[in-house]
């Protein structure tokens, strides 16, 4: 799908997330950032001026059944939110749902893990269980036609398929989390993404891990992450 960039828009979201973001990470440390961030972020695309043209709704889910990247704060704050909001029967369930699916993507080749459709732990009886703390990966993915997004799923080994999408959401959402990523990476921390049911799981088996993330140290021992490309760079 073509359509013209906003480079003002671009440019505003950048600068304001970027202060913003690298002021909150410096008085309040990196987690209470990112929540703030994520308020933020949700704003952004509700102010974006299609916003209204989107299909996404409460109970669809076919996106939660695709990969999904994540960075280490959000890893954490994820498990936060988990076992302060979640039952001990629910939180017992994710965590079960993480190490299985963790070790199903463990015995696959890089390139299969791109066309498998596994459900993801934090889904529950047609919801995102930890919506109000979901990863900047999921805020951003917002589709104006359903059936982009079930044929995705119907169709996992066809990578050619590219659901339509509202221009303004794309670039308000993707500017964000650019500045707030770039925010991150230049306070010292790891911010590189990672797969989401293998860094959950060893974040909840490896008890350093936070720690390590805290001291500006990459966290997940034996797990490797991938360097984000920018999309905006060249704006900033």
């Amino acid at each position: 799908m073509e359509f013209t960039l906003d480079i003002a828009l671009v440019r505003q979201i950048l600068a304001q997330e970027y202060g913003r973001a690298r002021e909150d990470i410096g008085r309040l440390g990196p987690l209470p950032a990112l929540e703030g961030s994520a308020r933020r972020h949700d704003e952004q695309i509700a102010s974006a001026p299609d916003v209204n043209t989107l299909a996404c709704r409460s109970g669809c889910t076919w996106c939660c059944h695709f990969t999904v990247d994540v960075r280490p704060a959000e890893v954490f704050r994820i498990l936060d939110f988990v076992s302060q909001s979640l039952s001990t029967d629910e939180q017992e369930r994710v965590y079960a749902e993480v190490r299985e699916n963790s070790r199903v993507i463990g015995l696959l080749a890089e390139s299969e893990r791109a066309t498998l459709n596994l459900k993801c732990p934090l889904l529950s009886q047609g919801q995102c269980v930890v919506y109000a703390a979901r990863p900047q990966s999921c805020r951003n993915y917002h589709a104006t036609d359903v059936a982009g997004c079930q044929r995705s799923y119907e169709e996992p080994d066809n990578l050619d398929i590219d659901p339509e999408f509202a221009p303004g959401v794309y670039q308000a959402g993707g500017a964000h989390v650019e500045a707030f990523s770039n925010a991150m990476r230049d306070a010292g921390y790891d911010e590189r993404a990672y797969e989401l049911n293998s860094a959950l799981n060893v974040a909840l088996s490896q008890a350093q891990a936070r720690e390590r993330f805290l001291a500006k140290k990459l966290p997940f021992v034996g797990l490797s992450g991938e360097e984000v490309d920018t999309q905006f760079d060249d704006l900033a």
